[in-house]
């Protein structure tokens, strides 16, 4: 079964060297990162980590950074004098990695997962510990780390329903990968339970908690706030909607009910931060086609403008501070079959908070806050006009849904820090 696995992903990596020369002309830095995932790491950001007895954390994308975050920020206060090595797979990851890991000595691509890429990079680094956020299992990169003998602890767990089905196709070979793993930090019960299920020893399986609960890097000071809704044009307005992390297909819904929203609450104002940002000029002529001018974040910081009506979000690493300026927040992926986003970031900021009903993928954070009715699910454009409506309306709704979600966020806080005990006795 292991064979068979490398042929196909060598197969794979030939069928896709046409889209990397492409790449390689039109997207700049694509051949760092190329040559990164091939396993030519630059000398200046291994020599801080190799052989040094650091801990080397593994965080594939944006998601996995923010949950990574409070863990390097414990791991620090824990073991000071380690060195502490981030990779990542995406390029928005990398960019979120820089942007909020300021703990960590270095940070790198991850390797692509064949033999001897795997083996030489771990041979080079031979890290003291290996952490995956949530569930990154590389086969031949977990081989190379039970070779060498060093230990693997998964934190922040998460396997969703349709994860447990796609990993059984695996057979040998996911059971060679969690024998690898020395503790797996699951953050639920339910997750625990699928990780048994999939053939993890129960012994080695733990209920630490979501890392994310304990994430601060979107705190924002009250000048802070001030500076963003200035920069957004939106000083002194009310109501400001947030709708973070938005996919095709949702945008549409959002400003049919913008346009009715505007007849209740003329000065009505709106920030979308899409998903993918490179569908921001696709939404600008979107939001045209209803009557509304958007323009991207990024040129507002250079013109002074207050006659606009959409945000687009164009950074990366900055949504979570933008929840702040939200009157009500909208978490996108979740009124089309995506499964949803974290609605913690807008939860930290004790934003109401509103999704559609495709959260399959943080099922148990939103059966939690659905259940103390900190957050409420729309179904469409009526739904979801009728619920910002009557939260706007409702002032001492709008102040419950905001206490409550941050007791959520307070009462679940220390997954991090329980995830560092663990670490403790592994290293020992």
């Amino acid at each position: 079964m292991h064979v068979l696995y490398n042929i196909l992903a060598v197969i794979l990596v030939v069928l896709a060297t046409p889209a990397f020369i492409m790449r390689l002309i039109r997207e700049k830095g694509f051949g760092q990162r190329l040559a990164q995932s091939f396993g030519f790491l630059p000398n200046e950001d291994v020599e801080l980590v190799a052989k040094k007895d650091c801990i080397w954390l593994h965080a594939a994308s944006v998601g996995e950074i923010v949950a990574a975050s409070p863990i390097i920020k414990e791991m620090r206060r824990t073991f000071p004098n380690k060195p502490v090595l981030v990779s990542v797979v995406t390029a928005t990851g990398y960019a979120m990695a820089k942007r909020i890991i300021t703990d960590a000595d270095s940070i790198i691509f991850f390797p692509l997962d064949l033999p001897l890429i795997s083996y030489g990079v771990v041979k080079r680094i031979r890290p003291s510990v290996f952490l995956m956020v949530e569930t990154e299992l590389w086969p031949n990169f977990l081989r190379a780390m039970s070779h060498f003998s060093i230990p693997v602890m998964m934190v922040n767990g998460r396997i969703s329903d349709k994860s447990v089905e796609r990993y059984r196709y695996l057979g040998s070979i996911l059971k060679g990968m969690l024998d690898t793993v020395d503790k797996f930090c699951m953050q639920s019960t339910i997750d625990a339970q699928y990780v048994i299920r999939l053939g993890a020893n129960p012994n080695r399986v733990v209920v630490t908690g979501n890392t994310k609960f304990d994430q601060n890097y979107t705190s924002v000071t009250v000048e802070e706030k001030n500076i963003l809704f200035k920069q957004m044009g939106f000083a002194e307005t009310f109501p400001v909607l947030v709708a973070g992390s938005t996919h095709k297909g949702e945008e549409e819904i959002l400003l049919t009910a913008l346009k009715k929203i505007k007849k209740r609450f003329p000065n009505t104002k709106v920030i979308i931060a899409p998903r993918d940002i490179m569908r921001v000029d696709e939404l600008i002529e979107l939001a045209s086609s209803f009557g509304f001018l958007a323009l991207r974040r990024t040129e507002l910081l250079k013109i002074n403008n207050n006659n606009h009506d959409i945000v687009l979000l164009d950074t990366i690493g900055e949504l979570g501070k933008i929840y702040s300026v939200g009157t009500i927040v909208y978490v996108g992926g979740s009124l089309v079959a995506h499964g949803g986003h974290n609605i913690l970031e807008p939860a930290a900021h004790g934003k109401p908070i509103l999704v559609g009903p495709h959260m399959f993928n943080f099922k148990d954070t939103y059966a939690l806050f659905s259940k103390r009715e900190a957050c409420m699910t729309v179904t469409d454009e009526t739904t979801l006009t009728e619920k910002i409506v009557y939260i706007l309306d409702h002032e001492e709704v709008r102040l419950q849904m905001s206490r409550e979600t941050l007791k959520i966020i307070e009462e679940n806080g220390g997954a991090a820090r329980n995830s560092m005990i663990y670490l403790q006795e592994i290293l020992q």
